[in-house]
């Protein structure tokens, strides 16, 4: 039995200060840009890729204004929106940086939605557990 997940996120392991949560992979990809680490062809492959989803995808009002909010891709209809990020994964893979491919059916309290995506609030009662009791026979 394959579980079907709805949504997807693709997530830095730089923490965003507003959030404290991965950085998504544009906010991830503009630090890129600011820090100049990436050659002018691959420069110009990620702004007409960002151009193309900035032309496709709505802009959450949440996100405009910089809220404690993450988006996430919806999975029922994302298929030409993942084939636009592919090669984004191929330069983060070229240059090095970590990322992270975050599937869920539980994403948090959510407060926009559109056809593609969803923008959820960010849970700030973190849990922190103690470390159980070794389970090892040793």
């Amino acid at each position: 039995m394959a579980i079907k997940f709805k949504y997807c996120r693709i997530q830095g392991k730089e923490l965003a200060r507003n959030t404290m949560t991965g950085k998504g992979i544009f906010s991830m990809f503009n630090q890129m840009l600011t820090d100049d680490v990436m050659d002018e062809e691959d420069t110009e492959l990620f702004k007409e890729i960002d151009a193309w989803f900035a032309d496709e995808l709505p802009w959450p009002p949440q996100c405009q204004r910089q809220e404690k909010v993450i988006c996430y891709f919806k999975t029922e209809n994302s298929d030409m929106m993942m084939k636009m990020i592919n090669p984004l994964l191929w330069l983060l893979e070229r240059y090095n940086h970590p990322y992270y491919v975050v599937y869920t059916n539980f994403p948090g309290e959510i407060v926009y939605e559109d056809d593609y995506q969803i923008v959820v609030k960010v849970d700030e009662n973190i849990v922190i557990e103690d470390i159980q009791a070794s389970w090892s026979p040793e």
